[in-house]
């Protein structure tokens, strides 16, 4: 017989089909290519997991990715503003509550590639078109084993869409509010071998206002944004059940901070290989490089707002990720299942920038490089005995830093006023997660784990010094790594395959967490930074004793048959920080940009091809500073997606962002000028969706 593809994505939406698994192809069976990895693990059922399906992704106001990963409650940037108006450097992601200083303190993977910058730890958001993306798997709850390290509070999981996510070709384009353009697309071609796909976004506006009507002065203006990205993907069958997978992708990101010299410029190339083994033996082989490139102005604006002079130019901060990982899957026989794996992680990067500005013209030359590597062996078991699931994973991890240097030098004259080197530090980390699953009754099941994570501060933290606004803040290279212990427990009610209620509640002492602690005011010269005006502060990167979260989570989905569908998210936190010696004053407050609530809820109606949803959003109060001396307002905003079809392929598009304008505070400066995030945006546009296969 003639062997056809069998396209994964058509099992229900965000399940492993069984031919997923371990089980060699018959001779003359179906040859499956997916384009995923090894199936999920079947200890998932002890973890707070939620799913966003290709569905969900695609009908999203902002057609971002960020504004997707905001369906699931307590999954939160550093920072409110996106990626179209935010520094990139505060794009960090984290989860339940821990905090952050922009650096992500959970992992974010992309085909089993962590994504995160190998320099600063953020997350480039204009890399990842959203029609690019098949599914997203979010994992509150730490213990970094089988991912690899830096899953402190979970682990956001992306899969490259298939072709059965997908038609043939696809492509959008809208025109929004401020002059604003956004349009993807994509091409993908497949036969019994497999499939390739080619895909491109641009994206560009004039930008918003960042600081509100009634703080701004004649330097204020909009901010505005020009992003591409583009990706080629391909899989290939390598033997009867075996694929190989291949992608290469790159992307390109300016942003200005809405006044002069305050330009962003982010650039960057990813490149992995990845061969998947479903035999009796199953496998997975990957390795993958990444290259980043950075730049970042800033500026200081006199008190009445009416002149901005140049500070600081980090005109170049390259970083370069490379990376391996091998795991195989024995066979154990139904019920049982075991990973096996060791994986690599090596980074380096270095910072150069002027700074010291006299009339307009740089003084001085800083540049400071490092970097590090971890090496780690991981073991990951699940046993399912009846309605009782087990599972119990570990790792142990080698980590080094090295190279590291600071050098500080007179532009003329080339006098050294800074030359250091940092001593090379290692060590050893084990973590694990241990769990249990039990299906009391059909659709009901009782969930608990306990795990310990760890992660290495980014190169950004221990060498790079960086200004919002008049604030500044010191790298600090004695930095110490980060260590969770947490424990969850919960509820999962599905009493149809689309239908879900799930509640959970954790507790996570997260020990030498990383913090940006005021040590000082302006005006004056500080070690690291330079000088800081009277508005400013002057911070220094510390680790503090610990932070403390406990909280609930509670997630419901509805979306059976029928026009109606309905889905909501809602995440309590109650953080503290324990702090001593220098860090004392912050002892028992919340962490920095930390909201008690966040909820995120939408209500739809689908017909045919006819879509429409509302979503409503709520973050609550949160501290601006770790000194909670400065809070950001609460905020509750509405956004809004319809869809009408004008053909079988082609559908007029409206889409609305923060509908009523609510004003979403974003950051307080040490001067008080308060920043805003995305004000209302509208969009009208076209999506063709066609030759499905």
């Amino acid at each position: 017989m003639i062997r056809r593809i069998l396209l994964l994505g058509a099992a229900l939406p965000g399940t492993i089909s069984p031919a997923a698994g371990q089980t060699a192809a018959a001779p003359g069976a179906d040859i499956v290519v997916t384009g995923r990895g090894l199936s999920d693990r079947p200890g998932d059922a002890a973890a707070a997991v939620v799913t966003i399906d290709a569905d969900r992704i695609a009908t999203n106001a902002a057609d971002r990715l960020e504004s997707v990963l905001a369906d699931v409650a307590g999954l939160q940037q550093f920072r409110r503003s996106d990626s179209r108006s935010a520094n990139p450097t505060s794009q960090g992601i984290s989860l339940r509550g821990i905090g952050g200083n922009a650096s992500s303190r959970a992992l974010l993977i992309l085909d089993g590639v962590p994504q995160a910058d190998p320099f600063g730890g953020w997350v480039p958001f204009p890399a990842y078109a959203t029609d690019r993306i098949g599914r997203i798997r979010v994992t509150r709850g730490g213990g970094s084993g089988y991912f690899g390290p830096g899953a402190l509070a979970g682990t956001v999981e992306l899969e490259s869409a298939t072709p059965a996510q997908v038609p043939r070709y696809l492509g959008s384009v809208a025109y929004g509010s401020r002059d604003s353009l956004d349009a993807q697309g994509s091409v993908t071609l497949s036969n019994d071998r497999g499939f390739a796909t080619l895909s491109g976004a641009y994206a560009r506006g004039d930008g918003f206002a960042p600081i509100v009507a009634e703080d701004r002065g004649p330097v204020d203006g909009p901010a505005p944004y020009e992003q591409a990205s583009g990706a080629v993907r391909g899989v290939i069958r390598a033997g009867a059940d075996t694929e190989l997978q291949a992608n290469v992708s790159a992307f390109t990101d300016r942003r200005t901070r809405g006044t002069a010299f305050t330009a962003n410029k982010s650039e960057g190339a990813d490149a992995s290989l990845r061969l998947v083994g479903r035999g009796p033996w199953g496998y997975s082989a990957l390795a993958y490089l990444q290259t980043r490139a950075f730049a970042s102005q800033f500026a200081s604006v006199d008190a009445r707002r009416t002149s901005a002079t140049q500070t600081l130019d980090q005109y170049n901060t390259p970083a370069t990720g490379l990376g391996a990982r091998l795991e195989l899957v024995p066979p154990l026989g139904a019920g049982a299942d075991l990973r096996l794996g060791v994986d690599w992680r090596d980074v380096s990067g270095r910072t150069q920038e002027f700074y010291s500005y006299a009339n307009g013209v740089p003084t001085r030359r800083r540049g400071a490089a490092g970097s590090s590597t971890t090496l780690g062996a991981f073991a990951d078991a699940s046993l399912e005995r009846g309605p009782l699931t087990l599972t119990l994973g570990g790792r142990v991890d080698r980590w080094w830093i090295e190279d590291g240097r600071l050098s500080e030098r007179a532009l003329v004259t080339g006098t050294a006023f800074t030359d250091d080197r940092f001593a090379d530090r290692d060590g050893t980390e084990a973590t694990g997660r241990a769990g249990a699953a039990y299906r009391v009754a059909d659709g009901v099941t009782l969930r608990a784990s306990a795990y310990r994570g760890w992660r290495l501060p980014t190169l950004n933290e221990l060498y790079r010094p960086f200004r919002v606004g008049a604030d500044a803040t010191a790298a600090n290279a004695a930095l110490s790594p980060e260590r969770l212990t947490g424990v969850d427990g919960g509820v999962t009610i599905a009493p149809a395959s689309r239908v879900s209620l799930a509640a959970t509640i954790f507790w996570n002492r997260l020990d030498d967490a990383i913090s940006n602690v005021t040590v000082a005011r302006g005006p004056g010269n500080f070690a690291g930074v330079g000088f800081v005006s009277a508005a400013g502060v002057y911070r220094v990167r510390q680790n503090l004793d610990a932070i403390r979260s406990t909280g609930v989570e509670l997630d419901a989905d509805w979306d059976v048959v029928g026009p109606v569908f309905a889905r909501a998210s809602w995440s309590h936190v109650s953080p503290r920080v324990e702090a001593s010696s220098a860090a004392a004053a912050l002892d028992g407050l919340r962490p920095a940009q930390t909201p008690r609530d966040l909820v995120s809820a939408t209500l739809g109606w689908r017909q045919d091809a006819l879509t429409a949803s509302a979503t409503l959003r709520h973050a609550a109060r949160q501290f601006e500073d770790d000194g909670n001396t400065r809070a950001l307002a609460p905020a509750t905003t509405v956004d809004g997606y319809l869809s009408v079809p004008l053909t079988s392929a082609l559908a007029l598009e409206a889409r609305a962002e923060n509908l009523f304008d609510e004003r979403v505070e974003a950051g307080v400066s040490g001067a008080d000028l308060v920043e805003r995030a995305t004000p209302r945006t509208l969009w009208i546009g076209l999506r063709l969706r066609g030759s499905w296969r």
